[in-house]
């Protein structure tokens, strides 16, 4: 069994910007059916069970495979295709900063860890500008996967927000 890391880990950011307002883009990201909207990666669906908005609150939503593409990858890696996931909040700032931490208890072969995630939203002239900053995984590869699971996801939310007023 590999070790996660107990030191801090390097730190990954992605950016988006949308012509939406800060409430719009706050909600989806702090309420049931805006979570559920959007949350996971593509191919995946996501259904909130529990949600306390507060500094040591808990998300808890399971996110199931459910393209093919998707349900024959998690076969090969010899993970379920439903994962029940819990993020531990640990600031909310309404409508500008929330951060979070996830246990990462579904690799196989390794011992979980937290990995911790800030979501910034801005008002700008335009819209709502987003900065999320990601703790890196354990290795390169469960990194870049992180990053691409995080693009995808965030395709959706961006299908959500494009041409909001």
């Amino acid at each position: 069994m590999t070790t996660a890391p107990a030191t801090a880990r390097a730190r990954f950011s992605i950016q988006r910007s949308y012509a939406a307002s800060i409430e719009e883009a706050w909600a989806l990201w702090t309420t049931k059916p805006g979570i559920e909207s959007w949350w996971g990666p593509e191919g995946f669906e996501v259904t909130v069970t529990s949600l306390d908005l507060r500094p040591g609150g808990e998300l808890v939503y399971v996110m199931t495979a459910m393209a093919p593409d998707q349900v024959a990858f998690m076969k090969r890696a010899g993970m379920p295709l439903s994962t029940e996931c819990r993020v531990t909040y640990t600031e909310i700032v309404p409508p500008s900063r929330l951060a979070y931490k996830t246990l990462a208890d579904f690799i196989p072969d390794v011992t979980p860890y937290e990995v911790a995630t800030v979501v910034e939203l801005k008002a700008a002239d335009d819209g709502v500008k987003l900065v999320i900053t990601f703790d890196a995984m354990h290795d390169d590869v469960w990194t870049e996967r992180a990053r691409a699971g995080h693009e995808s996801q965030l395709r959706k939310l961006d299908a959500l927000l494009v041409g909001r007023d």
